[in-house]
């Protein structure tokens, strides 16, 4: 079974999102930016979800960490949590 690591930034809104985005495409540090603005409780550690594999997450975020190319942020993604900014590290 396929196994990923990915981090996360939770917002509550699609704009919040985007403005994290362009932030991040402008040289901001992704860690820092989750400890100060995401929900999750990853935000501790960054935003990082650590490993895990297909079904231990939602469908839509799944569907970025498994299939869509490695280490580009992707999203806005909206689940019933809010909408996510999305960074998978690896797959194995």
């Amino acid at each position: 079974m396929p196994i990923a690591s990915a981090r996360h930034i939770l917002v509550k809104t699609k704009d919040e999102a985007d403005k994290l985005k362009l932030q991040l495409a402008n040289g901001a540090e992704f860690d820092r930016l989750a400890k100060k603005h995401s929900l999750c409780k990853s935000s501790k550690q960054g935003g990082d979800l650590g490993e895990f594999s297909p079904g231990k997450m939602l469908k839509a975020f799944d569907n970025v960490v498994f299939k869509k190319s490695l280490l580009t942020i992707h999203g806005p993604i909206k689940t019933k949590f809010g909408y996510h900014l999305i960074q998978a590290i690896y797959r194995r």
